[in-house]
């Protein structure tokens, strides 16, 4: 089951601070004031932790485990032992799934001049000019699809990503907005013939229909691309905007990846080492981008 940054680390914090009395045959109502539930409540409301797990004895061991990796300390170490599974498979899905992320950051960047560009159009530009500048930015459009619609599968790195869900249909959904150009009697890029297909994602141009309205109604041909150049920059500038949808996702996934990789140790010597994961796919070619380009 996939989980979110916050929600993993708030699991892991109601395991620790709840369950792990009972783990131990301890109250199962005792906590102190280091307990997890502070420490990753903290980064859930992205403020600073307050307090570091214990670390181990030697830097790179992990002291007092089983052969088999499990804490017998603990009075259920198997439980344990599966939650350290749980934050292994997230710790490479996250970083995966940032990878991802950034690299659908750069490409909204370039849509959004994509669409700016198209507002260089004016009623003294040629038909054959109009023609180009409207397929070039379908073409950008369709590559912006086809790069990351495996990601956003079932198996991908981005399936659970709202930020990324979120973005492709403001997108989708700018292009088929039937009011750019309603005040000139044009419904949308639609009347121009741009429409994008309901199974595919993609977009295509119709040059016959643009032909014929530029050749009928070529002022409001043109206010229909100047409005919808100004709409949907507009809106890609917001998908990147401080705070927003993809900037918060990919500050949050930072901040837990780096706590998983300040404390994996200490997490280990805790729960025991937990089952490596095995990413495969695209989650594994996700995953070698992060490494190569952030080395964690």
């Amino acid at each position: 089951m996939n989980m979110s940054p916050v929600s993993i680390l708030l699991s892991l914090a109601n395991f620790r601070s709840q369950a792990l009395g009972s783990l131990t045959g301890s109250s199962a109502g005792a906590k102190d004031e280091n307990s997890w539930s502070s420490i990753f409540q903290g980064i859930a409301s992205d403020s600073a932790s307050a307090a570091p797990l214990a670390v181990p004895t030697k830097a790179g061991e992990v002291q007092g485990l089983s052969s088999t990796g499990r804490n017998l300390g603990l009075f259920d170490p198997e439980s344990a032992y599966k939650m350290m599974s749980v934050i292994n498979n997230n710790d490479v899905s996250y970083k995966a799934q940032f990878s991802e992320l950034s690299e659908m950051k750069s490409y909204v960047s370039q849509m959004q001049d994509a669409g700016q560009g198209l507002g260089s159009i004016s009623e003294s530009t040629s038909d054959e000019d109009i023609t180009s500048q409207l397929q070039n930015f379908v073409g950008q459009y369709n590559d912006w699809v086809q790069r990351f619609n495996p990601d956003m599968q079932t198996g991908g790195a981005m399936a659970d990503a709202q930020a990324a869900q979120i973005s492709r249909y403001e997108l989708d959904q700018s292009i088929k907005n039937p009011f750019n150009g309603a005040r000139d009697g044009v419904h949308g890029l639609a009347g121009l013939g741009i429409v994008i297909d309901p199974s595919t994602k993609l977009a295509s141009l119709d040059t016959s229909r643009l032909n014929s309205l530029l050749a009928t109604n070529r002022k409001g041909a043109v206010d229909t691309v100047q409005e919808f150049s100004a709409n949907f920059a507009k809106s890609a500038g917001l998908l990147n905007s401080a705070g927003n949808f993809i900037p918060n996702r990919l500050n949050n996934l930072d901040k837990v990846i780096h706590y998983f990789a300040d404390h994996k140790s200490a997490l280990q010597q805790e729960f025991g080492t937990g089952d490596a994961a095995k990413p495969s796919g695209l989650i594994a070619q996700a995953l070698a981008a992060y490494k190569q380009n952030y080395g964690l």
